[in-house]
């Protein structure tokens, strides 16, 4: 199936193939028919599956010729609204639409400026755009489309009032979209009570990693990790590394310790400024830094190419950040490879990840073997 297949209009098409995409991904196939239709859409995919494309594409199919903030993107991140945007940009180029990002951490008064520009998408964080609709600098009583993005981890970092509130001032005949990684019980209640009869689409199984990703799992005490980390590092010669820690402190003093080394190191984390985390993503994206230590604020949204490895420092705490994490590579039908270093009082942690993902990861020694 092609892209011209799914009905796209010519301009999105031109788009789409100026970013060079041939061939939909199966989210993307079966998301943009009823996306275009104007039903409402629940879409369950693995990260990395393309699930941006498939309501940024039909989204612009739809209000090409139009004028007006008519759709909104609600996103838990800084760094995926900025994703999404891009997309929504790099997609669009030829359509004339225009879009915006709104989102905390910045000053208020550039971004009231481009609201201020009647874009036709605005891509939001829901605690900052909350902030703009109390302070009257935008309405949202002409929206069209709500795509709710990564709505399990908006959900997870206590959003949901703030969805609540946001959705209460749209109109009731909008047209509803929410994406997610997983389907716990709360996205199924958030579903049910802002979708009107959604079309459910799930791709692979829910709590499955992707597909391409091969997995490793060093069991070490946590005094040998650097030591184990310098290694690993050195086999891989040269190719990008996302390098995940659990807290701030440790991923400052393990960037630090990379650095000393020869290392370039970028780092990602909530007490980074805005400037400093984009100067980070931007560094990593191209190739300027080798290593990017984050914690899990980078397990949702980051998409660049090209990342051959994910190596968890420390055990996400939680079994679906595992998935969210090493989703960071083997991207788009790619392969990666995703090493977790396991200290003995992780091991519990590592047993409830293989019994959510199903599989029993493989035991590496220090040699390799």
């Amino acid at each position: 199936m092609s892209f011209e297949s799914l009905g796209l209009s010519t301009v999105v098409l031109k788009g789409v193939g100026a970013v060079g995409y041939t061939e939909p991904t199966p989210i993307q196939k079966e998301a943009i028919p009823p996306i275009l239709a104007g039903k409402d859409v629940t879409g369950c995919a693995q990260t990395g599956t393309g699930k941006t494309a498939a309501f940024v594409l039909p989204l612009l199919h739809r209000l090409t010729g139009g004028r007006g903030l008519r759709a909104l993107v609600l996103v838990p991140t800084r760094e995926l609204a900025v994703q999404v945007e891009l997309a929504i940009r790099g997609y669009g180029r030829f359509t004339g639409l225009r879009s915006t990002t709104v989102y905390g951490g910045v000053s208020l008064v550039p971004q009231v400026q481009r609201l201020r520009a009647h874009p036709d998408f605005v891509v939001a964080t829901p605690g900052r755009l909350l902030d703009h609709l109390n302070r009257g600098n935008l309405r949202l009583d002409r929206i069209e489309t709500v795509v709710l993005d990564e709505a399990d981890r908006m959900l997870d970092m206590g959003f949901a009032r703030d969805l609540d509130a946001i959705l209460a001032k749209t109109p009731r005949t909008r047209q509803t979209l929410l994406f997610s990684a997983t389907l716990p019980a709360e996205i199924i209640a958030l579903s049910r009570d802002n979708l009107r009869n959604p079309v459910k689409i799930e791709i692979g199984r829910r709590s499955a990693p992707a597909a391409g990703v091969t997995h490793s799992v060093y069991c070490i005490e946590q005094s040998q990790k650097v030591g184990l980390l310098k290694h690993l590092l050195h086999e891989k010669n040269g190719s990008p590394v996302l390098i995940f820690t659990r807290t701030k402190h440790r991923a400052d003093r393990l960037g630090k310790q990379l650095s000393h080394q020869g290392h370039t190191v970028g780092l990602l984390h909530g007490d980074r400024s805005q400037p400093q985390r984009e100067a980070a993503l931007e560094g990593f994206r191209r190739g300027q830094l080798r290593l990017l230590v984050a914690t899990n604020v980078a397990a949702r949204g980051l998409d660049v190419d090209g990342i051959g490895q994910v190596i968890n420092f420390d055990v996400p705490t939680q079994p679906e950040e595992y998935i969210h994490r090493i989703g960071r590579t083997g991207r788009a039908q790619a392969v990666g490879e995703a090493v977790t270093l396991v200290a003995p009082e992780e091991e519990a942690q590592l047993r409830q990840i293989e019994r959510h993902i199903r599989m029993t990861l493989p035991r590496l020694h220090h040699n390799g073997r």
